[in-house]
């Protein structure tokens, strides 16, 4: 008999995690963990280490790359997929670069999802073929997307300020000081000249960042 392979996945939407679900279960040996929050997620990371995590980058308070960050602290060796409905590559490279074995878009066929659920388990990284052509291209012109020069902790805090945050709120859901948001809340608006904190809400809004 083979060993169990446990797979947590972490969405806030009940009918996506019960989609992942079936499709992991035909995984043979596998066990399904379910997490509805990023806070959620990683408690339940730290208790199981589980051999994958299936991660939305947008959850509602601390967002995705955020937990990625703090699961890669934890665990380098942790293999994590993120599974999201960001199709702008920016986001697929900011994932990448803090450790992310994986990206796979929402809007890709299901067996998509299993074959990249399968190549992580197997310690190797997969992009979906959308989203390896996107990234490609961004690395050939970084200027394509207005998201292209953000780090991953200012896409996070323009996430957290487009679901209505305060600058109080993101700098208790980060765990960073006052005056470290209020540095890159000046530095975002200065990559996206953007001059007042409202009309940055309103840009986080129309490019889908909040959940």
């Amino acid at each position: 008999m083979k060993p169990a392979i446990t797979i947590l996945v972490v969405d806030d939407h009940p009918i996506v995690r019960a989609g992942c679900r079936q499709l992991i279960q035909q995984i043979p040996s596998a066990t399904v963990v379910e997490a509805e929050t990023g806070e959620e997620g990683y408690r339940l990371f730290q208790e199981i280490y589980p051999d994958m995590v299936l991660l939305d980058i947008t959850l509602p308070g601390v967002g995705g790359l955020e937990v990625l960050r703090r699961i890669r602290a934890n665990r380098d060796t942790a293999k994590v997929l993120m599974f999201s409905m960001h199709e702008d590559p920016v986001f697929a490279s900011r994932a990448m670069q803090a450790g992310a074995r994986g990206y796979i878009t929402k809007n890709n066929a299901a067996d998509h999802l299993v074959e990249a659920v399968g190549k992580v388990l197997e310690g190797k990284v997969y992009l979906s073929p959308d989203m390896a052509q996107q990234l490609a291209m961004l690395n050939i012109d970084s200027g394509t997307s207005a998201l292209s020069d953000l780090s991953r902790r200012e896409l996070e805090i323009l996430r957290l300020l487009g679901e209505g945050k305060s600058m109080n709120d993101i700098s208790e859901v980060l765990g960073i000081s006052y005056k470290t948001v209020a540095n890159n809340l000046t530095q975002i608006k200065s990559k996206l000249d953007i001059s007042k904190t409202a009309e940055l809400m309103r840009f986080a809004i129309s490019h889908g960042l909040s959940s």
